[in-house]
């Protein structure tokens, strides 16, 4: 190909506005090391094949920074005369016109540049990259946004707003790329109850899970979260199971009632949603990021102000600024003990030389330390997430029987944290973590395993662990979590029936398996949750 040949005084023009380009970034901060803004590592963890998919996909990562030099914004200027350097002088209007229009391009890159060195030191002061400062702040946004959705009328404008909103918010945080990435598990389970309602459960789940899958292998997003960046594969993570459950819930709807559980009756579809409703239960936005899951039929009878949103006796509608207010405090009592402890107790600490030279009790007081801190992280996001839910009206989940009765605001509700840190047994802690996506994963996985008039066994159990573990990623390490996992509450199952063989009379010999039952739990827990945490096999069998 034939190299254009360049006018010698524009060459001279494009040396000087470089020049002057790194002069500008040389004078910007940088994020300290540990949140240093790497790009996602392709490299394969041991056991776990990098695998291209078939489909070139468009990139998940974030523009990490404003790219002066590539847009052609920035443009010095003589500081006496206001000239552009190396633009000669003159008259003319065509000049004018270049001068203004170098002018204007000047000031938004000072702008840009501003707005850029603000990120980066705003971020660099609480320990974050930019990627991620940037997401917290759309993720912050829900809130407001999904307050806002009150005030608009009709169900239509309700859903566009709601569709509209996520994808705004995903462009901002993730790029516009992201958005593509969410059409393709939508578009697929929507067009699998078009034609062929009669299997669409199983397509959508097979297809839905291939898709993020694929994601998970090709991006490897584990490396970037790690490394302080962050993509669009933990909201699609939440967006596959809504995906799953409307298609699963449209298939029960040919279903006989009476061959149908009582969670089948409550949330099955007679009728296909419409396009415009479809995508706004996808990407409301209250819990596209993070969370939690709900299902259709309640996310229309929230929109159309049916069901327990209809008109009640019990009084005027429930007032969500309480429990909105208390999430946030939650929120940022969780962050601040997060950035507090972090520092204190690093993932790095598990691959150091030092820590292998550590006695038993330590490294396993060590182990607990560091599952804690990681735990304030997610209550952190849960606690957002759930401020989000409340104040749209969409956490509502009924009254109370009490005199007056007060709201309950249950369908928000992801984390039960007294519940998590003092957990008497294994068995109740799906119950309190993650509380939706527990939700779920009973309903559209263990209990469809369960043949009729049987009950259920340890693989229900281990099956359901399992599709957990897939769902987070193919790392060795959340595979060895939730297999554990596994082992973990089946263990606490044989202490329960101890407890319960022991009679009421032996109230100490009780107390004592229950208190076994506890430190059993607290010891499991937070021994397997390394590997949940450093994800690579080297990693979770060297901790």
């Amino acid at each position: 190909m034939h190299r254009l040949r360049m006018n010698p005084r524009r060459e001279r023009r494009r040396i000087i506005r470089v020049s002057g380009v790194c002069e500008i970034l040389k004078a910007i901060p940088r994020v300290h090391d540990n949140t240093r803004e790497s790009p996602p590592s392709r490299r394969s963890h041991e056991g776990t094949p990098v695998i291209s998919p078939p489909l070139p996909l468009p990139p998940l990562r974030l523009q990490n920074s404003f790219n002066p030099i590539a847009t052609g914004a920035f443009t010095p200027r003589d500081p006496t005369t206001a000239q552009p350097l190396g633009g000669g002088g003159g008259g003319g209007g065509h000049k004018n016109h270049r001068r203004a229009g170098r002018a204007a391009a000047t000031h938004a890159a000072a702008a840009a540049a501003a707005m850029g060195l603000d990120m980066e030191s705003m971020a660099s002061a609480i320990g974050v990259s930019v990627p991620v400062f940037r997401f917290l702040l759309c993720f912050l946004a829900t809130i407001p946004v999904s307050f806002l959705w009150r005030f608009v009328p009709g169900r239509g404008a309700r859903h566009a707003y709601a569709a509209g909103s996520g994808a705004l918010l995903s462009c901002l945080s993730f790029g516009f790329s992201s958005n593509l990435h969410f059409l393709v598990p939508m578009l697929l389970g929507y067009l699998s109850m078009v034609a062929y309602r009669s299997k669409c459960g199983i397509i959508t789940f097979f297809l839905g899970f291939g898709y993020l899958i694929g994601c998970h292998v090709y991006y490897m997003s584990g490396d970037a979260w790690k490394e302080g960046g962050i993509d669009a594969t933990g909201a699609l993570m939440v967006l596959t199971l809504k995906v799953i459950s409307c298609a699963i819930n449209y298939n029960d709807g040919l279903l006989k009632e009476e061959d149908l559980r009582e969670s089948q009756k409550k949330n099955r579809l007679i009728k296909l949603p419409s396009l415009i409703e479809y995508f706004g239960f996808c990407l409301c936005c209250g819990s596209h990021f993070a969370g939690p899951v709900y299902e259709m039929k309640d996310y229309l009878e929230w929109t159309e102000g049916k069901g327990i949103w209809s008109h009640s006796d019990k009084g005027p509608k429930p007032s969500p600024f309480g429990a909105t207010m208390r999430a946030i405090l939650q929120a940022a009592f969780c962050m601040a003990l997060y950035l507090y402890l972090v520092p204190q107790y690093p993932l790095s600490q598990f691959t150091d030389p030092v820590y292998h030279e550590w006695g038993f009790w330590k490294r396993l007081s060590y182990q607990y330390m560091a599952g804690f801190t990681a735990r304030w992280k997610y209550y952190f996001i849960w606690s957002i997430s759930e401020a989000s839910i409340i104040i749209s009206g969409l956490g509502f989940s009924g009254w109370t029987d009490s005199s007056p009765p007060k709201p309950l605001w249950d369908r928000a509700k992801n984390v039960d944290i007294l519940g998590v840190e003092f957990a008497k047994s294994a068995v109740v802690l799906p119950l309190v973590w993650n509380i939706q996506v527990s939700t779920w994963l009973r309903h559209y996985v263990y209990d469809r395993l369960v043949q009729k008039g049987k009950k259920p066994g340890f693989f229900q159990l281990l099956a359901t662990q399992t599709v957990s573990a897939v769902w987070h990623g193919l790392y060795p390490g959340y595979i060895i979590f939730f297999v554990q996992s596994a082992l973990m509450i089946a263990g606490s199952r044989v202490i329960y029936r101890w407890q319960q063989a022991i009679p009421p009379k032996m109230a100490l010999m009780r107390n004592i398996v229950v208190f076994l039952n506890f430190a059993y739990t607290l010891l499991v827990l937070n021994y397997s949750c390394v590997g949940f945490m450093v994800l690579s096999l080297h990693e979770t069998i060297a901790s």
